[in-house]
């Protein structure tokens, strides 16, 4: 070592302690890369050389295995800025630039802090001063080489990584309904019930517009939508849980139901603390789009459909809205009246009177939700909504014995398959109990210690089957309740006489809204 590198080091930083930082990118690296932490502890040796005590070189290792691109998470490098902060550190030491830091910010801020508390920083060639110009230029330079080193290893695997993407030979995380075979080709799950569960959420979807009535189907009766466990000791399992909201959006917006190998469609961005927020692409920005390339449940055209029908279901929330799905209600025409004056979506608002009727208003709020101002109209839905109805029933007559059977030909199918996706959970609840039954035939009765665990597997399987037939059978003979032959031959008198059945009080209102915007 140089005689002007030992000047540097003077009795006040010897009073001090020397700090050593270890530091590998990844726990396979620790195990594998075992020479580098080696010559990264060997540096104690160049601390006691130079006058330090081998009581007062502290290492900090607990952040091995941890990435130097960020110091959020780095609780050791935290704590060594923390020592070289309250002047506790005389000089820093490690093995080169990049297991400090490989970020340009916290590499300076170390500087920065080194430079106020007269603290040294050693590496493999030397010793700086941080306070002096030409080693803070130098160690300046070797942060910006440390943090373009880190860029373009990233940049090297992320473009191997695209280039495979394009070709579509890239394995991503597949929704459920869709698995690898052998071949690494994508095909649908072998599980039948999954299929049509699946197909399912479509067909509803498709059918009733919206997310939450979606939901509410499945709820009603009783279904269960399949889902993969991403963590944990049952990783890459299937569980069989009820529908919320974020399953059923995610499986509307995810292009491999319908056919397209899609990557890039999101990406992380950092924030200023350090930490990445998720950030949803549309669909112009994806990195790789393939149309047609595996099998689909549904279109690309019905695909794109849903998504245009999930967007205007937002934009119904919205002040400057243009459409809105089917709302329950008497009003028939609500999200659909516009206004003549200012051309605002009208909003609907009901008055009950003291005799119990309930008056519809379609209100116009112009722009007094923003700036206060008087509402712009307000019309009293009454008449409205009965020249509407008369339209409807003019229109609909010559029709109504098509629509009775149609509509009796879609309540026994849409019974028809709840009834078999329920089958199938108990035909899933049955493997499930003689898979523990041959579980515990096969052990050892000797074995308790395992005997037991197995036993009572086997109970708790058979107490699921028998709930899930006692719940089976109870559902279909109240969907057999709804659709017997006295109700089908009332609803096929009513379709000979459709106004009677439109004026009737006992109509459903979300069914007559509906029926008005078809």
């Amino acid at each position: 070592m140089s005689t002007e590198t030992n000047q540097k080091v003077t009795a006040s930083h010897l009073k001090r302690s020397a700090y050593l930082y270890v530091r590998q990118s990844t726990v396979r690296q620790v195990f594998e890369n075992t020479e580098s932490t080696q010559r990264q502890y060997a540096l104690r040796q160049r601390a006691i050389a130079l006058g330090w005590p081998s009581d007062r070189v502290i290492v900090i290792d607990s952040d091995l295995g941890q990435s130097g691109a960020s110091a959020v998470d780095r609780e050791g490098f935290q704590r060594l800025v923390a020592e070289v902060g309250m002047g506790r550190a005389g000089i820093v030491l490690g093995l080169e630039v990049s297991r400090l830091a490989r970020n340009s910010t916290d590499w300076h801020r170390l500087l920065e802090i080194c430079a106020l508390t007269d603290t040294l920083i050693l590496d493999e060639d030397g010793i700086y001063d941080p306070a002096h110009f030409n080693d803070r230029l130098l160690l300046g330079l070797k942060g910006t080489m440390s943090e373009a080193e880190l860029h373009m290893l990233r940049a090297r695997l992320r473009g191997g990584i695209l280039n495979k993407a394009r070709r579509g030979d890239l394995r991503c995380r597949l929704p459920v309904g869709l698995v690898y075979d052998t071949r690494g080709c994508v095909v649908f799950d072998p599980d039948k019930q999954v299929q049509e569960t699946v197909r399912l959420l479509f067909q509803t979807f498709d059918r009733t517009g919206t997310l939450r009535a979606t939901i509410k189907y499945f709820r009603k009766h009783g279904l269960l939508f399949p889902t993969q466990i991403v963590a944990g000791a049952q990783k890459g399992q299937l569980a069989w849980v009820p529908l919320s909201l974020g399953r059923a959006s995610s499986a509307m917006h995810n292009p491999w139901y319908a056919g397209a190998y899609a990557y890039g469609r999101s990406r992380w961005r950092k924030q200023p603390d350090g930490r990445e927020c998720y950030e949803r692409l549309p669909q112009d920005q994806w990195q790789v789009l393939i149309r047609d390339a595996h099998p689909a449940y549904i279109s690309w055209q019905e695909y794109e459909r849903n998504a245009q029908r999930l967007r205007a279901s937002a934009q119904a929330l919205g002040f400057e809205r243009n459409a809105g799905p089917p709302r329950e209600g008497p009003a028939l025409l609500q999200g659909r009246v516009v206004c003549g004056l200012c051309g605002s979506r009208m909003n609907v608002r009901y008055n009950i009177r003291r005799n119990g009727i309930m008056m519809t208003n379609y209100v116009c709020l112009g722009r007094g939700r923003l700036f206060g101002d008087p509402l712009c109209q307000s019309i009293l839905g009454t008449g409205i909504d009965a020249a509407v109805g008369q339209l409807l029933v003019d229109a609909v007559t010559p029709m109504a014995l098509q629509l009775a059977l149609a509509v009796q030909q879609e309540i026994t199918a849409r019974l028809d398959e709840i009834d078999h996706l329920r089958r199938r959970q108990v035909e899933r609840s049955q493997y499930e109990a003689d898979s523990a039954r041959h579980r515990y035939m096969q052990l050892d009765p000797a074995h308790r210690l395992v005997a037991d665990s197995l036993e009572a597997d086997w109970n708790a399987k058979l107490r699921a089957l028998a709930e899930a037939q006692e719940d089976y059978q109870r559902r279909r003979a109240a969907d057999r309740l709804v659709v017997d032959e006295q109700e089908r031959q009332r609803i096929l008198a009513l379709a000979t006489d459709f106004p009677a059945v439109w004026r009737d009080p006992k109509t459903r209102s979300a069914n007559a809204s509906a029926c008005s915007r078809s």
